[in-house]
């Protein structure tokens, strides 16, 4: 009997060893425009694309074909979009907007886990204002979710 659970063990770790993800990228924008004039959104893509298409080799270093490649061919024209407030408003920081996205991230996370999504990377940055006459800025965060295929 402890040679048979044993070996179920094996046989289950080593399918673990083995299992294909499908990965996907959800992309959280979040304005850092005084006055609450930028556009917030968390970003989905809706569209199948192999990157192979857009990839070219390089040889000797200083030849590349990516003349070749034109940028338009890679975007997409089927995506989600969600709006969401920006951090700032008339007055300043707006922490009822900041609350308010944190309840659709919430609704999103668990949305994505409940389609079998597991949430295995979280990257984010920020291009915020570089001082006088600048005004823009932007607080963006990358989920990256994978499910088994």
């Amino acid at each position: 009997m402890k040679k048979l659970f044993l070996l179920s063990l094996i046989i289950m770790g080593s399918c673990e060893l083995f299992a294909q993800y499908t990965y996907k990228v959800v992309t959280t924008i979040e304005s850092v425009v005084p006055g609450g004039l930028g556009r917030s959104r968390i970003i989905q893509e809706n569209s199948d694309i192999d990157y192979n298409e857009f990839t070219t080799e390089r040889t000797d270093g200083k030849k590349s074909k990516q003349g070749d490649v034109k940028r338009g061919d890679a975007k997409v024209d089927a995506f989600y979009e969600t709006k969401v407030l920006n951090f700032y408003s008339m007055v300043g920081i707006n922490f009822q907007n900041i609350a308010s996205n944190d309840a659709l991230f919430s609704s999103m996370l668990n949305d994505m886990s409940q389609k079998g999504w597991e949430l295995v990377f979280i990257t984010s940055g920020v291009e915020s204002d570089a001082g006088k006459g600048d005004g823009d800025g932007i607080f963006i965060t990358r989920y990256i979710f994978r499910k088994k295929a």
